[in-house]
C-alpha cells in the first residue's frame, strides 16, 4: 500500500510544479502566487513547461503513439489536463450606504447558495458555460472554504503550443473575474517503471480579501495491483485474509448468540467488532477499486483527449490506506489482551484504571484553564499572529507552548503588555502547576499498584513456573519422571526451611493440607521472615522501641495484606481441625458400639 517510491514520486512532481520559477529574472513560482496576474504567469510558463515534454534533451522527438508527453522522460501524462474555476454572483454581500456611490459590486466568500452558474464572456465554449459535475469525487476542502465539483471547465489541448494559445485567449478575454474564488488544475501521470499513478491537483483560492492562497495535493497510488509475481503472491495472501475474516466473523456471531447482551459489556469485544467492520469495508473497497480502474483505463485508451478522473480513486485510496493504518493500529493494541500475564502490563492497566476518576476530575480543571487561555489568545492576538488566527489554531499553539515550541517575538510584537503576561502566566499555571499535578496523580497511583503487586504475587505472573510445571507433567505422563514434592520448593533452602517443608509434605501425605495450602503456607513464611527482619530484632528489643520509625503507606499495605492472609489461613486450619475432631468423635462412637 505504501512504499518509498511513492514518496520520491511525490517529491519529484512537487519540485517540478511547485518550485520551478517563471524565468531566470522572475523567480515567482506556484508557492508565491499572490494575485490573478501571478496565476496567468504561472499557467502560461512553468505549468505548460512541466506538462508537455515532447522532445529529448537533444531536441529529438520522444517515441510514443498518441500522447507524446513524458514528464521527466519517465512519467506518462494520462489524457488531457483540466483547469476548472468556481465563481460567486455579484451582490452576494451588502455594500454600506456610505460607500454605495463608490462601490457598485460586492462579491462575498464562496458558498453553495452564492455560486454563479450563469454563462459569461464569449459564451462559445465549455469554459464559458457552467458544467454540473457527474464525478464521484468529494467536495474539496480548501484553506478558506469547501468547494463543490463542477464549474467552468477548460480541457487543455494535447500540445504545448495549442494550450498556450488557449490560455492566452482566456487571459485576454478575462476568463477570471472578481467573482472567481478558486481555480483547480487537475492531471494524472503514470510511471511504468514502478507501476504507480500520481494524481496531482493544484489549487489557487482567491479570497474576498484579495490576493491568492495556493495549495496542492499529490497522491501516488498503486491502482494496478496485480502485475508481478509478488503481486499475485499478495493476492493469495488477501484471499487467505478474506477467509480468516469470514471465520472470525462467524466466531463473533456465535459469541453474540451465546452471551447475548453480556457480549457488549466488554471493551475488547467492541474492538473485535471494529476490526471486523474495517476489514470487511477494506475488502469491498479493494474489489470496487480494481473494477473501476479497469473501466477508466478502457475509457482513456479509447479517447486520450479527455480528462481521466482518477482523482476520486486516489482520494478514496488514501482514505483506504488511512483506514488500514487504523486497523493495524488497533490490531497491535489487541496484543494487550493476550499479554495480561505480564506483570508490567498488568501494573500499567491497573494504574490507569485506578486513577481514572482522578484524571477525569483533573482534566475538567485543566481544560477550563486551557480553553480560557485559548480564548484570551484568540481575542488578543487573532488579527496579528498566524498561530492565533483561528480558535483551533490557538489550541494547537498552546499544546506547542507546553512542548517548548513558541514564537514569543510575534506575541510580544502583537501586544507588548498582554503578550508577556499571557505567556508567563500560561507557562506557570499550565506547565509548572497542572502538568506536575497530572504526573503526581500517575506517580502516586503507580506506587500504590506496585506496592500491592510486590506483596501479592499472582500465579499468573509465574510464566517460568507454568512452563516448568507443564514440562514436568509431560514427563510424568510419559512415565519418564515420578511425581515428587521437589517442584514445591527451592532445593537450596536452609536446613530449617527444609524441615518445615518436610513437615508440610507429611501433612499433605496424611490429607490434612493440599498442594495449594502448602504453597500458601510457604508464601506466608516468606512474608513473616521479611517483616520480622524489618520490624523486630530479638537481640535489641529496647533499641527497636526507642528508634521505631513510622510505618509508610507501602509497608502498611504489606502488613494489612499479611494480616488478611493470616486470617484466611487460621480460618482454614480451624475448619480442618473441626473436620478432624468430627472424624475422631465418629471413630470413638464406633469403637464404643463394638
Amino acid at each position: 500500500m505504501v512504499n518509498t517510491d511513492m514518496y520520491y514520486l511525490n517529491q519529484v512532481m512537487a519540485n517540478l510544479f511547485l518550485e520551478t520559477p517563471v524565468s531566470d529574472s522572475d523567480r515567482m513560482n506556484f508557492r508565491t502566487i499572490a494575485s490573478l496576474v501571478d496565476f496567468w504567469k504561472y499557467a502560461e510558463g512553468p505549468l505548460l513547461e512541466g506538462l508537455f515534454w515532447d522532445t529529448w534533451y537533444n531536441n529529438q522527438t520522444l517515441p510514443g503513439h498518441k500522447n507524446n508527453s513524458r514528464i521527466y522522460y519517465e512519467n506518462l501524462l494520462l489524457g488531457a489536463p483540466q483547469v476548472r474555476q468556481l465563481k460567486v454572483r455579484n451582490n452576494t454581500c451588502t455594500v454600506h450606504p456610505s460607500f454605495q456611490s463608490l462601490m457598485k459590486e460586492c462579491y462575498y466568500d464562496y458558498s453553495f447558495k452564492g455560486e454563479d452558474t450563469s454563462s459569461f464572456g464569449l459564451n462559445n465554449g465549455p469554459e464559458w458555460k457552467y458544467s454540473a459535475s457527474v464525478s464521484l469525487s468529494p467536495f474539496h476542502w480548501g484553506s478558506i472554504g469547501i468547494y463543490r465539483n463542477g464549474g467552468f471547465i477548460l480541457t487543455l489541448p494535447s500540445s504545448k503550443s495549442k494550450s498556450l494559445k488557449k490560455l492566452t485567449s482566456l487571459r485576454l478575454n478575462s476568463w477570471l473575474t472578481r467573482g472567481t474564488r478558486v481555480v483547480f488544475i487537475d492531471f494524472s501521470v503514470y510511471n511504468v517503471n514502478i507501476n504507480l499513478f500520481c494524481i496531482i491537483r493544484l489549487v489557487i483560492e482567491f479570497p474576498a480579501t484579495g490576493g491568492a492562497l495556493p495549495s496542492s495535493q499529490f497522491f501516488s497510488v498503486k491502482l494496478l495491483r496485480y502485475v508481478t509475481f509478488f503481486d499475485y503472491f499478495l493476492a493469495s495472501c488477501e484471499v487467505i485474509f478474506c477467509l480468516f475474516i469470514v471465520a472470525f466473523t462467524v466466531q463473533e456471531i456465535i459469541k453474540i448468540k451465546h452471551f447475548k447482551f453480556a457480549y457488549f459489556r466488554s471493551g475488547w469485544n467492541w474492538l473485535e467488532m471494529l476490526l471486523v467492520a474495517l476489514s470487511c469495508f477494506a475488502i469491498a473497497f479493494n474489489i470496487y477499486r480494481t473494477s473501476k480502474v479497469s473501466l477508466l483505463l478502457d475509457k482513456l485508451l479509447s479517447d486520450d483527449q479527455e480528462y481521466p478522473d482518477f482523482y476520486f480513486l486516489a482520494y478514496y485510496q488514501t482514505r483506504y490506506n488511512n483506514m488500514i493504518a487504523i486497523n493495524v493500529f488497533f490490531a497491535w493494541i489487541k496484543i494487550f489482551k493476550f499479554i495480561s500475564f505480564n506483570k508490567t502490563m498488568s501494573q500499567l492497566s491497573s494504574t490507569l484504571s485506578r486513577c481514572a476518576k482522578d484524571i477525569i476530575g483533573f482534566a475538567i480543571m485543566f481544560f477550563i484553564i486551557f480553553f480560557a487561555y485559548a480564548q484570551l489568545g484568540y481575542l488578543v492576538f487573532g488579527s496579528q499572529v498566524e498561530e492565533f488566527s483561528t480558535f483551533p489554531n490557538c489550541i494547537f499553539t498552546q499544546f506547542r507552548i507546553v512542548l517548548g515550541d513558541i514564537n514569543f517575538v510575534s506575541i510580544e510584537q502583537a501586544n507588548r503588555v498582554l503578550g508577556p503576561i499571557y505567556f508567563i502566566t500560561f507557562v506557570f499555571f499550565v506547565f509548572f502547576v497542572l502538568l506536575n499535578m497530572f504526573l503526581a496523580i500517575i506517580n502516586d497511583t503507580y506506587s500504590e499498584v506496585k506496592a500491592d503487586f510486590s506483596v501479592i504475587k499472582s500465579p499468573d505472573f509465574e510464566i517460568s513456573d507454568l512452563i516448568r510445571q507443564g514440562y514436568n507433567k509431560a514427563l510424568v505422563k510419559l512415565k519418564l519422571k515420578k511425581t515428587t514434592m521437589d517442584d514445591l520448593y527451592d532445593p537450596e533452602l536452609q536446613d530449617k526451611d527444609l524441615k518445615e517443608m518436610e513437615d508440610l509434605a507429611s501433612l499433605s501425605g496424611r490429607g490434612v493440607m493440599d498442594e495449594k495450602s502448602i504453597q500458601s503456607a510457604i508464601q506466608m513464611k516468606k512474608w513473616r521472615d521479611r517483616l520480622q527482619q524489618k520490624y523486630y530484632s530479638p537481640e535489641e528489643p529496647a533499641a527497636f522501641l526507642d528508634h521505631a520509625e513510622p510505618v509508610s503507606q507501602q509497608e502498611f499495605q504489606q502488613l494489612f495484606l499479611y494480616t488478611i492472609e493470616l486470617e484466611k489461613q487460621l480460618h482454614y486450619l480451624s475448619s480442618k481441625l473441626n473436620h478432624v475432631m468430627k472424624k475422631i468423635s465418629a471413630a470413638n462412637e464406633a469403637a464404643a458400639k463394638k
